[in-house]
Order: C-alpha cells, then structure tokens, then sequence
C-alpha cells in the first residue's frame, strides 16, 4: 500500500517557476515507477511525466519536454517535478501516481494516486 501527498502547487507568472513534490508512505516506494498527471478545467486528465524505479528511464509528453524535469529520490520517498518557463496552458491540478509496471502514460497502469495540488499560471 502507497499512499501520495502533493505540495507545491500555487499562482505564478508566466515565464516563472515551480516545483512539485510527491511524498509517498509505504517501504516499497523504490520498487514503484511514479507518474505526474493533469486535470485542467473541462478537460480530460493527461499525462505529463514518468520515471522508472531507478530514474535511468523517463518520459514527457511532448508539450513540457525542455520546460519541465521529473526527478526522484528514494531515500526521501519523494518525487519532483521541477516545472520551468512556465505557461497559462499549465494551469491545472497536478497528480502524481505510483505504478508497480514500468513507467508509462497510461492512466490505467497506475495502482495508487494522490489528491492533487493545484498548478495557476497567470499570464
């Protein structure tokens, strides 16, 4: 069992930055790939960003890819999501999800999510 907690979230100017942190509960958290995900109003969740156990594997979707940095650190329990140059189109609540497959940008693959934090870009 894994539970998640966002922190992070909060208002910010276009161009600025923010960073996210995921922190899990559980002894196994080094064994899960983790996943951040979206929600903006009115639209469907999406992917954003995935790490392998390890770290040595990670994935973006392509509309972060040079802005935003998915990290880990397994002594912490913690993963982040370093979000850089930031956009009004990010506006939304952020989600981090635990996976015992590897990582992945399928909702359907991840076995434990968090609550969310909320991500506002003003412009």
């Amino acid at each position: 069992q894994v539970q998640l907690v966002e922190s992070g979230g909060g208002l910010v100017q276009a161009g600025g930055s923010l960073r996210l942190s995921c922190a899990a509960s559980g002894r196994t958290f080094s064994t899960y790939a983790m996943g951040w995900f979206r929600q903006a109003p009115g639209k469907e969740r999406e992917f954003v960003a995935a790490i392998s156990w390890s770290g040595s594997s990670i994935y973006y979707v392509d509309s972060v890819k040079g802005r935003f940095t998915i990290s880990r650190d397994n002594a912490k329990k913690t993963v982040y999501l370093q979000m850089n140059s930031l956009k009004p189109e990010d506006t939304a609540v952020y989600v981090c999800a635990a996976t015992i497959r590897r990582p992945t940008g399928r909702e359907s693959e991840y076995n434990y999510w968090g609550q969310g934090t909320q991500v506002t870009v003003s412009s």
